[in-house]
């Protein structure tokens, strides 16, 4: 790329974000159907940021990053993940909002977004079933047994260089008939660069 500094300005808040990132103190709060309880697990994470073309729906100029984050919990890192997410990242300078596309491994499909400046350091995203704009798909059976009811989440870059994150979905459980909090939280390092000039934009 030519001009990493003048593309990196495109990205808006999602330029601390570029690059391939680790983090080891990831907290999965969650309901195990096969127990019949809801319990914490721990785990190691990968995720990886990288820059899309410039996207163009009319009027609509989006500058954005695909994304993938991966996750094994602790003792099973030569084992397959237990967690495993795509998606894209988007930033609408003129409208001022951020928006993130994700699918996870299980047939869940979600569009979040918020309001967000360009220089912020937070990013909210959030999303609720039967909403035209942002909202949330998932397959007949899960839709059955653990509805979800809403999403919530954010990236946060601290003062350190870190990236933290927050997700929490809202399931109304079949087996229990009640609703709980699926939690997710972790901070990650970064371990590799893709534009190191980009940090200057």
């Amino acid at each position: 790329m030519p001009n990493d500094i003048a593309y990196s300005r495109k990205l808006g808040p999602l330029t601390p974000l570029v690059g391939e990132w680790e983090g080891d103190v990831g907290v999965d709060l969650s309901y195990h159907n096969k127990d019949d309880w809801t319990t914490e697990t721990t785990y190691f994470e990968k995720a990886s940021f990288k820059p899309i073309p410039m996207q163009e729906n009319g009027q609509q100029t989006l500058w954005g990053l695909n994304y993938s984050m991966t996750a094994w919990r602790h003792g099973e890192e030569a084992m397959d993940p237990f967690h495993d997410e795509i998606g894209f990242l988007l930033w609408d300078k003129v409208h001022g909002e951020v928006m993130r596309t994700v699918v996870f491994g299980r047939g869940i499909a979600i569009l979040a977004g918020s309001s967000a400046k360009p220089d912020d350091k937070v990013l909210t995203f959030d999303a609720a079933p039967g909403q035209p704009c942002y909202g949330i798909l998932q397959n007949k059976y899960l839709l059955e047994r653990a509805e979800i009811r809403d999403f919530k989440s954010n990236f946060t870059i601290n003062d350190d260089g870190t990236l933290s994150y927050t997700s929490d979905l809202m399931l109304k459980l079949a087996a229990t008939g009640a609703e709980m909090h699926h939690t997710d939280r972790n901070t990650l390092r970064r371990v590799k660069r893709y534009h190191p000039s980009a940090e200057n934009g």
